[in-house]
């Protein structure tokens, strides 16, 4: 039996109530905005007022990054449950410190680092900077957590007081590097992997061909997390006022001292000097309204993301705009082909954004702020191609490298004015690799097998169910070596090397930036902070504003960027509990949903085949 078509009339009034639904859902939307506007003013962007005399409360959360990953905004603004957020952005830490080190209603620092998952030594080094510039001040730090592991400790050592929960630890354990490798698998499920590479150091691809590191690699990679554990046990002693060597014996007698201790953890660290006091959360807050001036007994404090809006409110309100700008634009994560999201770095999204600086009469200088381990070779060459371009406006450029800019990474830094690196920041591995598996063993093993003609020898190039030809691996392996020389020219030309200096260096090695620096792939040591100031200098600026470039956000990511920051305090502000404001989420999905859609009309001929009521 078929279903009978519905009449013209049932048709027309269900047209008649889909546009209703619609013009309801519109009306909606903007309630709903005006709504959480009035919220957002009242109570939004964590805007209380600065204490007249009070602690600045630094809790980053998350990975510490120079750029957060991208996500979905309307997913973002959904999930937001008054939890933190997964990454902070250092340049923001170090922003608030900085402007609270000269700021008179700041008395007092208080970090706390509970919240904070992870970041990377040369992240760590950055706020080490700002944190010290602090001190100048003579402005007391407190730190204090439910624990303290490396990454934790390291910002915790700068403070005058570090307080630590009775059922805490300080967790040193030194650096390691040990990875999976999958030769074994490999022969078992007989696929065969075919690797192409230039540099003998270039150990990406070493996973493939054995099951153990080479020697070579081992003993490169001992030398390089030798060297970062230095730079991290020397920066601890030296802030923390702890004797040389005191790092690597608290390690190397940790468990014979432990059982001294009896397994307290805690004692043990007051023991060794890593900590000043033993507290529980009750006694620390405690402490903290006695020795940091407040109202009412208790001190008061401001965090982090309100005291970054109120200075930046401040400077709008009381500054001049200034004309000139240094531009700054981050380069983080894998380098990959096309338009990529944030938290990768994708060659077309990246160029676009730099020719946007370029066309730009108000730039004077642009820092490329790398924090890359490389990718594509054919992106990063765009990448490098439009920084050139830029080079030839006569704007000065500037390479700030973070934790990592390394082969891609480094590619794209060959064309500057200045390189600067972090004393712990990786970088080179100036090699190139190919790898391409092939599984006609397998296919075999179960009985399929692959057979035909072509014109020639390489005819069936990427035919992966098929052995490969000499002929196509000498392909691939000319291709590898090629590229491989054009980086050696790229860098031979940057850094007034020859060719053959430079292979010296290359071959898949990868250095500090301390290393770098003495080997002339870097011109300075100095963090982003500096690298800006160096190109204001090279393009001769006095007065400039920074302007931090992202990607361009379309219409639904701007105006749910606008709002998702602030719905969850601006809700809890209220007095609007959890479980309501799950609700209110839900409801706001539904009605921001065809701001969603705006997004994708982009048909020439405003033709579409679009189904709205599929699942999706």
């Amino acid at each position: 039996m078929t279903d009978k078509k519905p009449g013209i009339i049932r048709r027309i009034f269900s047209f008649i109530g889909k546009i209703i639904t619609g013009v309801r859902a519109i009306v909606g939307l903007l309630v709903f905005v005006f709504i959480v506007s009035i919220i957002a003013g009242m109570f939004g962007g964590d805007l209380q007022p600065i204490p007249e005399r009070g602690a600045l409360y630094l809790a980053p959360s998350g990975v510490l990054v120079d750029q957060k990953t991208y996500v979905d905004p309307l997913e973002q603004l959904l999930s937001q449950s008054g939890g933190r957020d997964s990454q902070t952005l250092v340049r923001e830490v170090v922003e608030a410190i900085d402007s609270a080190a000269g700021d008179s209603r700041i008395t007092h620092l208080v970090l706390d680092t509970d919240y904070m998952a992870g970041a990377g030594l040369s992240k760590l080094e950055e706020i080490s900077s700002a944190l010290l510039r602090f001190k100048k001040s003579e402005k007391p730090i407190i730190a204090l957590g439910d624990n303290f592991n490396q990454p934790q400790y390291y910002l915790a050592a700068h403070a005058d007081e570090i307080i630590l929960n009775p059922m805490g630890m300080v967790t040193l354990t030194g650096f390691s590097y040990f990875g999976s490798y999958y030769k074994d698998a490999l022969d078992k499920l007989k696929i065969n992997v075919h690797i192409f590479r230039a540099g003998e150091f270039k150990s990406a691809v070493e996973p493939y061909m054995g099951n153990a590191m080479s020697p070579g690699v081992k003993q490169e990679r001992q030398t390089l997390i030798n060297s970062l554990w230095s730079s991290y046990r020397q920066k601890v002693e030296s802030v923390r006022g702890l004797p040389e060597g005191a790092v690597d014996s608290f390690i190397g007698n940790l468990i014979p001292n432990l059982q001294q201790a009896q397994g307290d953890s805690a004692q043990l660290a007051l023991n060794e000097g890593l900590v000043d006091m033993i507290a529980g959360r009750t006694q620390t807050l405690d402490y903290l309204n006695e020795v940091i001036p407040g109202s009412d007994g208790k001190f008061d404090y401001i965090n982090l993301r309100g005291y970054l809006n109120n200075i930046r409110l401040a400077k709008l309100q009381g500054g001049v705009a200034k004309k000139h700008k240094v531009a700054v634009v981050v380069a983080k994560g894998s380098i990959l082909d096309g338009e990529q999201p944030e938290g990768n770095v994708g060659g077309d999204t990246l160029a676009s954004m730099l020719a946007n600086v370029r066309d730009d009469e108000n730039v004077k200088a642009l820092v490329l702020r790398v924090d890359s381990p490389g990718g594509s070779a054919f992106a990063s060459e765009i990448i490098r191609d439009a920084l050139s371009a830029i080079r030839d406006q006569a704007i000065p450029v500037v390479i700030s490298m973070g934790s990592v800019a390394a082969s891609g990474g480094y590619w794209i830094s060959t064309d500057a004015d200045h390189v600067m690196a972090l004393p712990t920041t990786i970088t080179g591995s100036i090699g190139v690799y190919g790898i391409v598996p092939t599984v006609e063993e397998s296919m075999a093993a179960l009985g399929i097998y692959s057979d035909g003609v072509g014109t020639s020898g390489i005819s069936g190039l990427m035919q992966l169910d098929r052995a490969m030809s000499p002929q196509a691996e000498a392909f691939f392996q000319s291709g590898v070596d090629g590229t491989y020389n054009r980086f050696l020219k790229l860098v031979a030309n940057a850094r007034d090397m020859t060719t053959d200096q430079v292979h010296e260096l290359a071959q898949g090695r990868v250095w500090t930036g301390q290393q770098a620096l003495q080997l002339g792939l870097i011109d300075e040591l100095g963090d982003l902070k500096q690298a800006i100031e160096a190109a204001a200098n090279l393009a001769g600026l006095d007065e400039y504003a920074v302007d931090y470039r992202r990607k361009p956000l379309n219409v639904y990511e701007q105006f749910l960027s606008e709002m998702n920051s602030n719905v969850s305090a601006s809700l809890a502000g209220l007095g609007i509990d959890r479980q309501s404001s799950s609700w209110l989420r839900r409801q706001a999905k539904a009605i921001l949903e065809p701001f969603r859609m705006l997004d994708t009309l982009n048909d020439p001929r405003g033709i579409y085949l679009h189904c709205e009521q599929c699942p999706r």
